[in-house]
């Protein structure tokens, strides 16, 4: 028999993992496998951003329920705060959609997007709309269905707002409205080219109960998701909260949960349910025409397993494997169902088989043009008849005729060549800039997908029991950790070169040179080319000439800037022209230990600022939090930044510091500080600053120390519109006046928000400093606060300068420094 597994072009169907090893099936979940694959049907679970899904609803119908499970982010999290870095905008959205193909991998479910931008917290779905495409974002959502094909949609929102966010609302909304228009062939009629029309059985909205809004009720729809799987060995509650933890940047670790867990619904449209929002729902392949006997192979599958040998249910699956092959293309819910299930026991055949392959490169990238060797690994670890019979290495055949002996792993090395028109490997919604609430995304059949599809994919033609069927397996790296072990990582492509500046902004406060560093990476050898550095209105002077004769290596190039004839702020381009070619792209990269290595490819460019700023001191303490680019801020103005640690605050004289500022969330990530409170007391009652910026009080972020010299709370106030009038409510302070003048033209072009989590409940001793409102709100006046306290003074701001100061907003810089440069009390 000769039966070639056919190509699934459309990534709905890519089940391709990057970066991830090839992890084989224990028997259990074979078993678990070979029950799903007699299941039909699927749940598309729809909210606004990553976290806000129900991890333990995703396992529960995935895995007990068995049906194909997907969940549709409406965002990446872009707008978000970062917990474990420094990471903001779309560099955090990268993590956070790695944190959620993460948990996806311990749920079961699939993971969806669209070109939605997280533009930070929005108060109102109007608002929301103001920035996301209306129409674009519908779009994308009934693409995602159209491809899906779910029975019932689930919304984790309500349309209206007692999710809180305007984005959830937002969510809730554009899904009861894509429920409707994926059904109707007059809406965004371009996909039927590509896609059918889909009506869902029904959609529900998932009730919750979160702190103090609770909108479950008993007369709602109802069952139990607690149940524990043996042949896991674990109920939903735990792998809910192992798929829930893998939100680290939002500190979202969960505890695991044990016995009934009851998940509430209210229906919204299409069929009603009594007491399970599937049970309208034939979840078996009857509901297919002619499928008759796939059933009753899989049941006699399932039947015959042998927990021991996997391996002796072969036979039946490929049988199983030949009658799904048979069904009709005409039918396009059949097909649509077809290509999920051959894909589901091409897996299970290899799963039984014992079969291993990997494909491995021997270094993490390489360059268009380029070559690398590939070092292709198999393993049979059953008795099974298995041959390798070819490789593909780019449309050049490897014939092999292989047989394989029982447990014996084999290498088969080949230098592969690399096409010179390739594209680099970047997320493919950061290749071209992006509007404020949209991502610009040129291949509009991408859209959805959570991630690119492999750099180099290998085809691989095996026969198992005289059963032939061609495999893709991604090119990966691996290496060894001495502490962390075995580490895999995606296989890059990469431009030849890439130019980093150290710095997001670099500000020039007088008429002295300043220098900086260009740094230039090879990932090739015998790179020898031109740097070219422009920047309006001022004068650089720098090597033009370059050579790197090793791949890997960087070049340090200094560069002096100076003010020349009317300089403005504005950016500091650069590009390297080598062989007539030129590379004009920067390179940043995230390394955690939870997710894959990611980078983001972008123009190679940073921010001069041409600022007029006078300070009062040089030197400053800061208090690390959960991470930000203030301090770097602080040196481009000209201060001594110290990074306190634990052991400087406790034994070191901290007034020879004019003010210490502490970094966002400090109060959050650093239980000590509540111990410090008295040693930051005496030094602010000693004549110092001290300068709190923005911490959270809540269930995921409580604040335990006290952190000024009188009492106050921590609200979830904030101002998310970025252009909001600033009501500064006494203006001879020192805050607005020493050393710089600030005007109501300081809070011109702020980004994002003007700020979150402002101070509450208010000892006497406070003074309030500014207010500002949202549309249709009450001012907040909590943003800024000042107490003087023996000599010195206390200051909390909400205000963003964890924002503001990487963008090189010249009026956040302004402000900042005269909160550090408060003056001592008499």
């Amino acid at each position: 028999m000769r039966l070639v597994f056919f190509s699934l072009v459309l990534f709905f169907f890519n089940s391709t993992l990057i970066a991830q090893p090839d992890s084989p099936k224990s028997s259990a979940e074979i078993l678990q496998a070979l029950h799903k694959l007699n299941t039909v049907g699927s749940v598309l679970y729809i909210a606004a951003h990553p976290d806000d899904e129900n991890t333990r609803l995703l396992s529960y119908m995935s895995k007990e329920q068995k049906v194909r499970t997907g969940y549709l982010s409406i965002t990446r999290g872009d707008g978000g705060q970062n917990l474990i870095g420094k990471e903001q905008g779309e560099m955090l959205g990268l993590i956070r959609t790695q944190e959620l193909l993460a948990a996806r991998r311990t749920d079961g479910a699939e993971q969806f997007f669209t070109r939605a931008f997280d533009f930070g917290y929005s108060k109102t779905p109007e608002e929301t709309f103001n920035f996301w495409n209306r129409d674009s974002i519908l779009s994308d959502m009934v693409w995602v269905i159209r491809n899906f094909k779910p029975d019932v949609m689930i919304c984790r929102f309500p349309t209206t707002g007692e999710g809180g966010h305007g984005h959830h609302t937002a969510s809730a909304i554009l899904a009861l409205q894509a429920f409707d228009d994926a059904g109707n062939p007059q809406k965004f009629a371009w996909q039927l080219k590509y896609t059918q029309v889909w009506q869902a059985r029904s959609i529900f909205w998932n009730t919750f109960n979160f702190g103090t809004t609770n909108t479950t009720a008993e007369n709602q729809l109802k069952f139990d998701v607690g149940v524990f799987n043996p042949l896991l060995g674990k109920s939903y509650g735990e792998i809910a909260a192992e798929s829930r933890s893998f939100h680290k940047s939002q500190g979202f670790g969960s505890a695991k949960q044990r016995g009934q867990a009851l998940e509430y619904f209210k229906y919204l449209k299409g069929d009603s349910c009594k007491n399970h929002v599937l049970e309208n729902i034939n979840l078996s392949w009857s509901r297919l025409k002619g499928t008759q006997e796939i059933q009753k192979t899989i049941d006699a599958c399932i039947k015959q397993f042998n927990h021991q040998h996997p391996e002796e249910i072969l036979p039946q699956l490929i049988q199983v494997y030949r009658l799904i092959k048979e069904i009709s293309n005409q039918d396009h819910t059949a097909n649509h169902w077809k290509k999920i299930k051959l894909q589901e026991v091409e897996q299970l055949i290899l799963a039984c088989s014992g079969l291993w392959i990997e494909c491995s490169a021997d270094d993490y990238s390489v360059v268009p043009g380029g070559n690398f060797l590939l070092k292709c690994e198999v393993a049979a670890r059953s008795k099974s008849n298995i041959k390798i019979n070819k490789i593909n290495f780019k449309n050049q055949d490897s014939v092999m005729n292989k047989s394989l002996v029982y447990n014996e792993n084999i290498q088969i090395k080949h230098r592969y060549s690399v096409a010179e028109n390739c594209s680099y490997s970047n997320p493919y919604w950061l290749n071209k800039a992006h509007l404020a609430g949209t991502f610009e995304i040129g291949d509009r059949l991408s859209i959805g997908a959570a991630e690119n599809t492999p750099a180099i994919n290998i085809p691989i033609n095996i026969s198992i029991n005289d059963f032939e069927l061609t495999l893709t397996k991604p090119v990966i790296y691996k290496s060894t950790d001495p502490v962390k072990g075995e580490i895999y990582r995606p296989f890059e492509l990469l431009p030849a070169v890439t130019i980093n500046f150290n710095e997001t902004v670099y500000a020039l406060t007088d008429a002295n040179a300043k220098n900086i560093d260009v740094v230039i990476k090879a990932n090739t050898s015998n790179v020898k080319a031109n740097l070219e550095l422009h920047a309006e209105g001022f004068d650089l002077t720098y090597a033009k000439e370059i050579f790197i004769a090793k791949k890997g290596d960087e070049l340090i190039v200094p560069v002096t800037i100076k003010r020349s004839a009317n300089p403005q702020s504005g950016m500091l381009q650069a590009k390297i022209v080598m062989n007539g070619k030129v590379f004009n792209q920067s390179i940043r990269r995230i390394n955690y230990d939870h997710i894959p290595a990611q980078f983001v490819l972008s123009n190679a460019e940073t921010k001069i600022m041409n600022i007029d700023i006078k300070k009062a001191g040089t030197n400053i303490g800061y208090i690390p939090g959960a991470g930000d680019d203030v301090p770097a801020c602080l040196k481009q103005i000209g201060y001594k930044v110290t990074e306190l640690t634990d052991k400087m605050i406790e034994n070191e004289n901290l007034n020879v510091y004019e003010a210490i500022v502490t970094g966002v969330r400090a109060y959050n990530t650093n239980e000590r500080l509540q111990i410090y409170h008295p040693r930051l007391m005496e030094y602010i009652k000693n004549g110092g600053n001290l300068v709190v910026q923005y911490n959270t009080n809540n269930r995921i972020g409580p604040v335990k120390a006290v952190i000024g010299p009188y009492p106050f709370t921590i609200s979830r106030e904030r101002v998310t519109d970025e252009n909001a009038k600033m009501n500064l409510l006494d203006a001879a302070h020192p805050a607005f006046n020493v050393p710089n003048k600030i005007e109501a033209k300081h809070f011109d072009n702020w980004v994002q928000e003007r700020g979150i989590y402002f101070a509450a409940e208010l000892d006497t001793n406070y003074q309030s400093l500014i207010s500002a409102h949202d549309p249709h709100e009450n001012d907040h006046k909590g943003s800024l606060i000042v107490a003087k306290y023996g000599k010195g003074n206390f200051v909390y701001t909400g205000l963003a300068f964890f924002r503001q100061l990487p963008a090189g907003v010249e009026g956040g810089y302004q402000l900042f420094v005269n909160l550090l440069s408060l003056p001592k009390n008499k």
